[in-house]
C-alpha cells in the first residue's frame, strides 16, 4: 500500500518524490517502527533512506536471517528448549542490519516528525520516542536504531533491548525496552498522541 502510494505520488511529483515529503508525522510499532524510521530516516543527501517499494524486498532478502528456521526433530527440539530459556531468536543478526543502515542517526535528525512507541519493562509503561518531544525532553533524542531494535524486540521472540542516553544536563538515562505493540499496537487508537506532538 505505501510503495502504491509513493508510486502515484511520483506520477504527480517525479520520480524523487518520498512519502515524508508529505507527510507531517509518520508512526509505527514494531516492524511498523522499523518502517517508520526506514522511510523518515535521512541518506547522506538528505533524502529518505528508502523507498517505499524498496521495503518488500528488504524484508524478503532479510527475513530469513532475521528468524532462522531450524530443520528436523533435532532442530525442533533445540528451538523448543531455547523457547523455554529465553526468546526464540538472539537478534544478533537484525541489530547488526538496523546498526548498519541507521548508523548513528538519531530521533530528532528523521526528515518528518516520527512517533514510535515501546515499552519499558522495568518500570512498566511505555517510552513513546517522539520527534515533537525532543525540544521538551533531550534525553530522548537516541539512536533510530536503538529506537527500531527497542521496538521490534516481540517478547518470545526476540531479547529486549537494553542502552542509556545522557540528557542534558549529563545524567544517564536508561532504557530497558521491549516491543510497542505489548502496549501501543495501534499508536493512533491505543494512545492519546495529542500528549506526545
Amino acid at each position: 500500500m505505501l510503495s502504491y502510494l509513493e508510486s502515484q505520488l511520483q506520477r504527480l511529483d517525479g520520480p524523487n518524490a518520498r512519502l515524508a515529503d508529505y507527510f507531517d508525522v509518520v508512526t509505527g510499532t514494531s516492524t511498523g517502527g522499523l518502517i517508520a524510521a526506514m522511510l523518515t530516516a535521512p541518506n547522506d543527501d538528505q533524502r529518505p533512506l528508502y523507498a517505499a517499494n524498496k521495503l518488500v524486498p528488504f524484508y524478503l532478502q532479510h527475513a530469513p536471517k532475521i528468524f532462522p528456521q531450524r530443520k528436523g526433530l533435532c532442530g525442533w527440539i533445540i528451538t523448543l528448549l531455547t523457547q523455554l530459556f529465553g526468546p526464540k531468536y538472539n537478534g544478533n543478526y537484525l541489530h547488526s542490519l538496523i546498526n548498519d543502515r541507521l548508523g548513528e542517526t538519531r530521533l530528532d535528525q528523521a526528515l518528518t516528525n516520527i512517533v514510535i512507541p515501546t515499552f519499558d519493562i522495568k518500570n512498566l509503561q511505555p517510552t513513546i520516542f517522539s520527534s515533537y518531544h525532543v525540544r521538551s525532553n533531550p534525553g530522548i533524542n537516541v539512536a533510530l536504531s536503538d529506537i527500531c531494535i527497542s521496538t521490534s524486540a516481540a517478547p518470545t521472540y526476540l531479547p529486549a533491548h537494553y542502552f542509556q542516553n545522557t540528557d542534558e544536563d549529563g545524567k544517564l538515562i536508561e532504557f530497558n525496552l521491549i516491543d510497542g505493540g505489548v502496549a501501543a499496537n495501534d499508536p493512533v487508537c491505543k494512545l492519546d498522541l495529542f500528549d506526545y506532538f
